[in-house]
């Protein structure tokens, strides 16, 4: 009999790892529910439902990180990972976890203080985007 199914499992990058988290990856469409794994190395991502359906982000790719920051000084669940730019096109991947928190503070002992940041807001990307035009036409 075959097996019509493969169960291997992923070779995790880190070394030393912190307690998984639980929490959400937006790739695609929808949710994945699963767990974080943030190490010496990398960044990981495993999923709850598939073994084989995993994100590894090693450290020296990673631009920064932007922590959602709500209303009252708060952080929020939401958090993105900006990868290095390679081009045009910037990459750009959104997580969510009731310990962002926990979690940004893990990432910024990894890749420094100064790269895990504040998400800018719609009304402070809008005023910039002004900003930017009425400083174009003056010069």
């Amino acid at each position: 009999m075959k097996n019509w199914y493969n169960l291997t499992m992923v070779q995790s990058l880190n070394t030393k790892t912190a307690p998984p988290i639980a929490g959400i990856a937006y790739v695609g469409i929808g949710g994945n529910y699963g767990k974080f794994l943030i190490g010496d190395k990398a960044f990981e991502f495993f999923n709850d439902a598939n073994v084989a359906d995993f994100i590894q982000i090693p450290w020296e790719t990673i631009a920064r990180v932007e922590g959602i920051v709500a209303k009252q000084n708060k952080i929020g669940r939401q958090f993105v990972i900006v990868l290095n730019n390679k081009g045009k096109r910037k990459n750009h991947l959104r997580f969510s976890s009731k310990e962002s928190g926990k979690i940004l503070k893990l990432i910024r002992e990894q890749i420094g203080n100064d790269k895990v940041v504040k998400a800018p807001t719609l009304i402070g990307t809008i005023k910039k985007k002004f900003s930017k035009r009425k400083s174009v036409k003056r010069n």
